[in-house]
């Protein structure tokens, strides 16, 4: 009789749980159509304006929404729309990208260690929509709870490390800050065996100790927006990467093979 009062309050508990995704989903799918229906007419700049609108709204809600235990399921779910979000780029056009920061706050809310979705989602606040401080803030929550080293990521967590560092140098100013954070990154880079992880952790100790002498210097912005460059999976971030090194004095070289590399001049102090 125990067993059977106890299966029932399961049952209950997980009806209950049912409804909510229930009509956490239909509310979802209600405002989703308003999204949809634009696409068979012309799209001016209002429609435009009051799609981002609908999309905020939805991003107010799903924050709200419970998790129920499936929070990878619904961090890749939110990362996928954050994609078609910022490949809209008439969308991008005439209402630019302020809701990454909102995709941004709950991805690393349900999944802080989703290392190649917040990369991503890092570049696209800081340089697109011009919240660098919200990216360090939201890469501050991941690595709190994110190990050195993680079964499965395409990259590296020490990477976190790094473009929290290019935050602080390239935008925020704070070279202090920028000096940890690459430490930081040398530490955990230094836990992996292979070649390229050890090379990276010569490179950000080198950092570090340039930066103490010469703070204000332009080599290390160069080298950050090298790091932007190199790991950009868009052509407009690397089109703002490449302008940004050059602005500084930066070169630009394409090899034979096809590949650019960046080279410093000796006259860029």
């Amino acid at each position: 009789m125990i067993a059977l009062r106890f299966t029932q309050q399961q049952l209950v508990k997980t009806l209950g749980n049912l409804a909510i995704i229930g009509l956490s989903l239909t509310l979802v799918i209600i405002l989703q159509e308003s999204r949809l229906k634009p696409s068979e007419q012309t799209i001016d700049a209002k429609k435009y304006q009051e799609l981002e609108q609908v999309e905020k709204l939805q991003l107010d809600v799903i924050k709200g929404f419970p998790s129920l235990g499936f929070d990878n399921l619904l961090a890749d779910w939110l990362y996928l729309r954050f994609i078609q979000y910022f490949g809209d780029g008439d969308a991008r056009n005439h209402t630019g990208y302020l809701l990454s920061a909102d995709y941004f706050e709950i991805i690393v809310k349900h999944d802080p260690r989703f290392v190649n979705a917040l990369l991503k989602l890092d570049a696209v606040t800081s340089i697109f929509a011009g919240e660098p401080e919200k990216s360090v803030k939201f890469l501050d929550q991941s690595l709190k709870v994110t190990p050195p080293k993680l079964e499965g990521p395409l990259i590296a967590p020490y990477y976190l490390w790094i473009y929290k560092a290019v935050n602080e140098l390239l935008f925020l100013g704070d070279v202090e800050a920028a000096k940890q954070s690459y430490t930081m990154a040398a530490n955990w880079a230094e836990t992996y065996e292979d070649e390229t992880s050890q090379r990276i952790a010569a490179n950000k100790r080198n950092t570090v100790q340039f930066l103490a002498t010469n703070p204000t210097s332009k080599i290390p912005q160069i080298g950050a927006w090298t790091s932007v460059l190199s790991g950009a999976a868009d052509k407009k971030t690397q089109e703002r990467a490449i302008a940004e090194i050059q602005a500084l004095g930066g070169e630009i070289i394409i090899t034979p093979e096809g590949t650019l590399r960046v080279r410093v001049p000796e006259w860029v102090d």
